[in-house]
């Protein structure tokens, strides 16, 4: 027999309302009513109907997270803050991969909007940028998470990208390194870091060299042949030094370069992005740019259900420093040239 929520009321000894109070979340009334209702829904082992819940205007309890792939460690730590933030605050998260494909993104928009999720979490490089406009129009909660793009007025939770490139670039020129090469991906955040490295070349006064700026996608595999096409270069003077937009296509160097028997650091410095998990597990340990991914996750889910209850966006703008984490992938440079 179905349990429903009359008799969840007459368990607990309270009204059908609050009982519908407790479940929504909402309303003022003593903790220990609130928990005897709760005791009296778990006891009958109640479930509450949250898609009907949903067509009638009410809430879900639920959150959508888009990023580009939960296998980069980056998207997969931030992901687990993110659903622990979510968890504390009484709310759960339906996660999706875009793969950067604008197939997917719609499809993937559009399923979580069936699903009736109060809002959403994009981390991801949108291609179609129109679907989020259309979210946007629609009043429909959305933030964005490591993507400060212009082109959309909503709150974005991000780092200073220009700040982790410039910091990245200066660290190596400052160890003596003149010719610096950067792999970036096809990403705005990525955009900044490039604009970062730039300014680090003209506040040094060196010459930049185009052919040592790359881009690609973020994988180890994407690193490790940027790095085989650019050692493989004989009309070009080879960097002394790498700064690469990720953890993952750092990592892919290290490989490519210990193939070719070089040693780090001391043939080849290199600095990452990111300072996931990945960077303590490299020999040596990854050099990097770290994100706070714990302070930003948790900040982007305060910021989402803030304008879930608010009912609009409060167009909030967060943004964190990164901080250079010195490990043994970086050195002086043996000689300067």
């Amino acid at each position: 027999m179905k349990v429903t929520i009359y008799d969840v009321a007459k368990k607990a000894g309270v009204s059908i309302a609050t009982v519908s109070k407790v479940i929504n979340n909402t309303g003022n009334m003593r903790e220990s009513t609130r928990k005897k209702v709760k005791v009296a829904m778990k006891e009958l082992n109640y479930h509450p109907n949250v898609m009907a819940s949903a067509l009638m205007g009410k809430r879900t309890e639920t959150l959508g997270l888009l990023v580009p792939d939960i296998s980069n460690p980056f998207f997969s730590e931030m992901a687990r803050t993110i659903e622990d933030r979510a968890h504390e605050r009484g709310m759960s998260v339906i996660m999706c991969s875009t793969d950067e494909s604008a197939e997917k993104e719609k499809k993937y928009i559009e399923l979580l909007q069936r699903k009736q999720v109060d809002g959403f979490i994009v981390g991801s490089t949108f291609q179609d940028k129109a679907v989020l406009q259309d979210l946007i129009k629609n009043n429909i909660p959305l933030v964005m998470l490591t993507q400060d793009d212009a082109s959309l007025d909503v709150s974005k939770v991000s780092v200073d990208d220009f700040i982790g490139g410039y910091e990245a670039t200066s660290y190596h020129f400052a160890n003596g390194h003149r010719r610096v090469a950067i792999i970036a991906e096809n990403a705005h955040s990525s955009n900044l870091r490039i604009y970062g490295y730039r300014e680090a070349h003209e506040a040094y006064g060196i010459a930049i060299k185009e052919e040592y700026i790359v881009r690609t996608s973020a994988s180890i595999p994407n690193g490790k042949k940027f790095f085989e096409q650019l050692f493989s270069q004989t009309d070009i003077a080879l960097p002394t030094a790498i700064f690469a937009c990720n953890d993952l296509l750092a990592i892919g160097v290290i490989q490519g370069a210990k193939e070719r028997g070089l040693e780090i650091p001391r043939d080849l410095s290199i600095i990452g992005f990111d300072n996931t998990i990945l960077a303590t597990t490299t020999v040596p340990g990854l050099t990097t740019i770290a994100q706070p991914i714990s302070l930003m996750g948790k900040k982007i889910v305060d910021v989402l259900i803030e304008e879930i209850n608010a009912g609009q966006s409060l167009k909030e703008r967060i943004l964190y420093n990164p901080e250079l984490i010195v490990r043994g992938t970086t050195a002086m440079v043996k000689t300067i040239g």
